[in-house]
């Protein structure tokens, strides 16, 4: 049985995530916040036995060490940073930037997945897929910025593309693929209610890609319908 881990799998895409590949078979493993309060996750967790459910705040490290000690002898088939925040709000823009809240966007959206990555790399190894998704925006892009403004999010996203296409390149000898991968605008709490897609539609997008994935992806900037975008 293949084997996917995922963060902030309580709500939204993370969610959506866990109930796709749970419902395909998958051995599910599902990373939270706080299991006690994840209602939804919780149903999930009911209704399939092949889920999971672990504490794990990104922003801990020792937890995310913590988490990785306890599934030490576990293979882990494909990897999914997926866990984000947005960070800007309105009326703290250029000017008046809440640079508190920058630095807790980069963590969360920047540092913490490369942190999964290293955690765990050996269970990465084990897997057969050996597969590691990182969850991005096309907000992250700088050739396709033509409003500006979101400087925290974009910036932790663009910082988030140039780190994963480092560890493409880093991960290839080990045979560990890398995938950097836009949602599109989906109707989530983070995307609001404008959104074009709705989560079953984008998740469905993004694991058609990693069920298809080829070497020649690592690295690259994809869209969830499998179209590429500029960095």
């Amino acid at each position: 049985m293949s084997t996917v881990l995922i963060t902030g799998a309580n709500r939204g895409l993370g969610l959506e995530f866990a109930a796709q590949f749970a419902a395909e078979g998958w051995d599910t493993i599902a990373g939270c916040r706080n299991p006690e309060t994840a209602a939804e996750l919780n149903q999930l967790g009911k209704k399939f036995l092949n889920l999971s459910i672990e504490a794990l705040d990104v922003m801990s490290f020792d937890q995310i060490d913590a988490l990785s000690a306890q599934l030490k002898h576990r293979s882990i088939d494909v990897l999914i940073n997926n866990a984000g925040i947005y960070g800007d709000k309105a009326g703290h823009g250029f000017g008046d930037l809440d640079y508190q809240m920058w630095q807790q966007t980069l963590l969360i959206n920047t540092l913490a997945p490369v942190k999964m990555a290293e955690a765990f790399l050996s269970q990465l190894e084990l897997g057969g897929k050996k597969l590691l998704v990182s969850i991005t925006s096309q907000m992250g892009s700088i050739a396709d910025n033509t409003s500006g403004g979101s400087i925290l999010y974009r910036s932790s996203k663009a910082a988030l593309n140039a780190a994963m296409k480092s560890l493409s390149l880093d991960l290839k000898a080990k045979d560990i693929g890398v995938l950097v991968l836009h949602p599109g605008w989906v109707r989530t709490d983070m995307g609001g209610p404008q959104g074009l897609i709705d989560a079953k539609q984008s998740v469905a997008g993004m694991r058609k890609i990693i069920e298809n994935f080829s070497a020649e992806q690592s690295g690259q900037f994809i869209k969830y319908d499998g179209s590429l975008l500029p960095w």
